[in-house]
């Protein structure tokens, strides 16, 4: 693009890259209120750049069986090294624990309320469905918690974005399925949810509820700006719980769950792993100062994995 001297008025100062979806462009427009706000910008001169993903393609079968994370953030990622756009705008849940080289994440917004919210046609909650009732999800994580509690309820796939899932299940495909509260409240659907399902039972995913602010590593103009935006208790908890998966992320067919906490000067993780049926779980605690949450993630990593074993998993 050059320098600024010979652009128009009205050209980007700066390019968001984000998914389609309503509840993506909710999000790279809450980045783009923010970066404006910071940087005294005219928000019409930051432009948000519409990229589709293989995960927004394929909606015939679950995404752990197309290669799990990342198949929402590739092609995102790959315009960014390009430069056709200057940051991307994730849902923390949706990236890898390994970045492409060359880019970083920079920031975080305030999280949202990280737990899973129930919607029932025929219950208000989870534990109210009847004896082998439906349940409509594609995260292994939710499917392995549900049948944890509920080892009765017939799990199905259900793809697509919230306001489709949300019409698949008015249609008939499933008696109840679960969405992350965050998006509902972020698309001002909270009142879907005919419950919210308690943390502690129901264990969020890594990074659910934060949105994410990916740079390229060499461009301090943008990652300053992004810094000036970044929310220093949601990136320490981040922090913690990506080191805790990046060490159990052998294999995306896994479900794992994880959940910081940062209060004042300390940070508290619960991580999880289960068996895909819900047959058994296994949990780790863990607290110590913020600026050793990475460390901290890592060690509960290692536990658990230790704990588990190579047999875990099979059957499962």
């Amino acid at each position: 693009m050059g320098g600024m001297t010979g652009q128009s008025a009205s050209s980007p100062l700066l390019r968001i890259g984000s998914r389609g979806s309503p509840l993506a462009l909710v999000q790279a427009r809450a980045v783009q209120e923010r970066l404006a706000k910071a940087g005294g910008l005219d928000p019409a001169r930051i432009e948000i750049v519409v990229i589709r993903t293989i995960g927004d393609k394929i909606q015939d079968r679950p995404l752990a069986q197309a290669g799990g994370k990342g198949l929402f953030t590739k092609e995102i990622e790959e315009a960014l090294l390009e430069g056709v756009i200057d940051l991307a705008v994730h849902s923390s849940k949706d990236m890898a624990t390994v970045l492409p080289a060359g880019l970083v994440l920079s920031a975080f917004l305030p999280r949202e309320d990280p737990r899973d919210a129930f919607i029932g046609r025929r219950a208000k909650t989870l534990y109210d469905l009847p004896a082998g009732a439906v349940l409509g999800t594609a995260s292994l994580r939710r499917q392995a918690l549900a049948r944890h509690w509920r080892p009765d309820l017939k799990v199905v796939p259900l793809r697509g974005n919230v306001e489709t899932r949300l019409r698949k299940l008015e249609s008939g495909e499933c008696d109840a399925t679960i969405l992350a509260l965050a998006g509902l409240k972020r698309l001002t659907l909270l009142d879907v949810a005919t419950s919210i399902l308690d943390i502690d039972e129901f264990v969020p995913a890594v990074g659910q509820g934060a949105i994410g602010i990916e740079t390229r590593e060499d461009d301090t103009t943008t990652r300053t700006l992004a810094a000036a935006i970044n929310d220093a208790d949601t990136a320490t908890a981040l922090a913690a719980e990506r080191a805790f998966l990046a060490v159990l992320e052998g294999s995306c067919r896994t479900p794992i769950a994880g959940h910081a906490r940062v209060d004042g000067e300390r940070v508290r993780l619960r991580g999880l792993i289960a068996k895909t049926d819900g047959s058994a779980v296994l949990d780790v605690w863990r607290q110590d100062n913020r600026d050793e949450a990475a460390r901290l993630g890592a060690e509960a990593g290692r536990d658990l994995k230790a704990r588990a074993g190579t047999d875990f998993f099979v059957g499962g």
